[in-house]
């Protein structure tokens, strides 16, 4: 069996890729630095990462298809789903041995794997996009947290720069531990402790909340019960917008949150 092994960044994959490629080995399985497990009757292949190699293959993918073909095959990486690595291998074969265009060619299982899970990506950014909900610190920084199903915070960060130019923010992964940070200049990754931020509930500790912003919550969540119909409560459709996995990071749920445990415990 061969296996390639990467460093868990995109460029590392497209690195083992071309080498694969390269010495004409069909890898039976490629897998990161953070997943691997010693496999006893395996030829392994380490990889080392190569800017040079993974233009060139990036290049000839955008050549042979187009730069949103590129985005997919990004966007798939970024799932974390097992055995994406080699999902993605095949589709980068095909597209390097077909001399046609195959990004929409749905007859292939490859495409039609490789779409379906950038989908799903989009899906899931555009959801994240939509419930930011920020807390202003007493340094005028916004923060938001997340836990999405997929590691989507990386596509959302070009709208957050866009839609809030002139404000300093931070979007946060709490499932992962990073996030990327904007100082009005420059947006960087970052990691940040856990001895300000709760990551169960993404909320910002109380000393470092910006009085603003406690008004703030109070009135939101004011307006939030004053607009809901109760009678017309209809939890599953609620939930078919809103998945639950994001409740827990909106204030406007904290009311109802409590609520629900309370009515447990009773």
């Amino acid at each position: 069996m061969n296996l390639f092994i990467y460093d868990q960044t995109f460029e590392g994959l497209l690195t083992a890729i071309f080498d694969a490629f390269e010495m004409k080995i069909n890898p039976d399985r490629m897998v990161s630095t953070k997943s691997f497990q010693d496999d006893l009757f395996a030829t392994k292949y380490e990889v080392i990462t190569d800017t040079d190699k993974f233009d060139k293959l990036w290049n000839i993918i955008k050549d042979k298809s187009s730069e949103q073909n590129c985005q997919r095959i990004f966007k798939a990486y970024l799932s974390e789903l097992p055995g994406i690595e080699m999902m993605i291998y095949n589709y980068v074969k095909l597209i390097v041995e077909t001399d046609d265009n195959i990004e929409l060619d749905f007859s292939q299982d490859a495409v039609l794997k490789i779409n379906n899970i950038q989908k799903k990506l989009g899906r899931e950014s555009h959801r994240v996009i939509m419930f930011a909900r920020f807390q202003k610190t007493v340094d005028n920084i916004f923060y938001a947290s997340f836990d999405p199903k997929y590691n989507v915070i990386p596509l959302t960060v070009n709208h957050f720069k866009r839609r809030f130019i002139d404000q300093k923010w931070i979007v946060f992964d709490t499932r992962r531990k990073y996030g990327f940070y904007y100082d009005l200049q420059q947006v960087r990754e970052i990691t940040i402790g856990k001895n300000k931020i709760n990551f169960e509930t993404g909320k910002v500790d109380q000393d470092i909340l910006h009085v603003s912003e406690k008004l703030f919550q109070k009135l939101w969540k004011n307006y939030y019960d004053s607009i809901n119909i109760k009678e017309r409560k209809n939890l599953k459709v609620h939930m078919q917008f809103l998945p639950k996995r994001f409740w827990k990071y909106l204030p406007e749920k904290d009311y109802q949150n409590n609520f629900s445990k309370r009515a447990i415990i009773k």
